[in-house]
């Protein structure tokens, strides 16, 4: 819808319910970095030479629906994506 002045209605931004290690979470963006993931399951995120962090998903905006993400990729999420996020320190 276009206002009078020729600038368009902002839709205020989409949220998506999500769930992260068994807790739903609230997100407002249609994709979901590993970062991002991993931040939404730890506080504070796991760190140290020897901590190895895996996400896994299922039920995505995308094919395959379901996967693991590693560090630097992202996934389309939709409702009521499932992450699972696991931090192993190997010491």
């Amino acid at each position: 819808m276009s206002r009078p002045d020729g600038a368009s209605a902002s839709r205020p931004p989409r949220t998506y319910k999500i769930i992260v290690n068994g807790q739903e979470r609230t997100v407002s963006t249609e994709k979901l970095s590993f970062e991002e993931v991993v931040s939404l399951a730890f506080d504070p995120v796991p760190t140290g030479p020897s901590v190895l962090i895996t996400v896994s998903f299922r039920h995505a905006d995308q094919k395959p629906a379901e996967g693991t993400i590693t560090a630097g990729n992202s996934v389309k999420i939709k409702n009521r994506t499932v992450f699972s996020v696991t931090a192993t320190d190997k010491s």
